[in-house]
């Protein structure tokens, strides 16, 4: 599962992507690949991602960057809590469940 997560400069989602990868690889998942990005890179990174999650800083672009995916990759505003306690096992379950992967 390839898991791309957006903000404004790609750096606050760092430490969230941190712990989405302990928490995967603890899981025994480590062909996931987890990254972030500025979310003016979605565009150029279509197709290098199965789901796209976007930091809850950024809600205000979710129609801009809805219109940029369209219906092909699946996407959400990270869950502000988990966001703030940088909670990587409950982000990786947002994403988990809008791939609906168990």
């Amino acid at each position: 599962m390839r898991i791309m997560l957006a903000c404004a400069l790609g750096m606050s989602t760092s430490l969230v992507v941190s712990k989405m990868i302990e928490a995967a690889k603890a899981q025994g998942k480590d062909d996931y690949k987890i990254w972030a990005v500025d979310e003016s890179e979605v565009k150029l990174q279509l197709g290098e991602f199965d789901v796209l999650l976007l930091g809850p800083q950024v809600r205000h672009i979710q129609r801009k960057i809805k219109k940029i995916v369209g219906e092909d990759f699946p996407m959400d505003i990270i869950e502000s809590v988990s966001y703030g306690t940088c909670n990587g096992a409950a982000v990786l379950k947002q994403a988990e469940n809008l791939l609906g992967v168990k």
